[in-house]
């Protein structure tokens, strides 16, 4: 009985032991953009989009601000609650997160923090490799990231 609970012992404790390039990554694969396209890559589109993969919610009157995991932020009037508005999407790939103050909106880009002013509808501000790079949505973290593309950021991950 002593030997099987040792054994036992030894294979579980083998496990928290094994490198991370051995540990499946449960379905998900990195989604990379160049760090030229991540420079160019927010911006505004009219209109609604649909949404399918909503994260955190924003209100600051009358704006709702939906995220929609690592691809950007709604913008949704609501100056009449019983019938709000979808008027547009910033783009945003690798966001999962959002503020706003006054008439700027602050938002990750991946591993960048961007200021977008809601009135003219640009990026103001830019602040490179000030955050880490996104995780898989389940938290787990263990992709093998040495093959990745030279000068390459995780902005998402699909699968899952």
């Amino acid at each position: 009985m002593k030997k099987v609970f040792l054994l036992l012992a030894f294979v579980s404790l083998t496990g928290i032991f094994l490198r991370s390039d051995e540990m499946p990554v449960n379905g998900y694969t990195p989604v990379f953009m160049s760090r030229e396209g991540l420079d160019n890559s927010v911006s505004y589109i009219p209109g609604a989009r649909e949404m399918l993969r909503t994260g955190k919610i924003y209100f600051r009157t009358p704006y709702i601000f939906v995220n929609e995991r690592y691809k950007g932020v709604h913008v949704i009037n609501n100056s009449n609650p019983a019938h709000p508005v979808n008027e547009g999407f910033i783009l945003a790939p690798g966001c999962i997160d959002m503020a706003v103050k006054g008439n700027i909106l602050y938002l990750d880009n991946a591993v960048d923090l961007v200021s977008f002013d809601l009135n003219s509808k640009q990026v103001t501000k830019r602040i490179r490799n000030v955050l880490p790079e996104p995780i898989p949505p389940d938290d787990m973290s263990f992709f093998n990231l040495q093959n990745r593309p030279k000068d390459y950021i995780i902005v998402g991950w699909k699968g899952g």
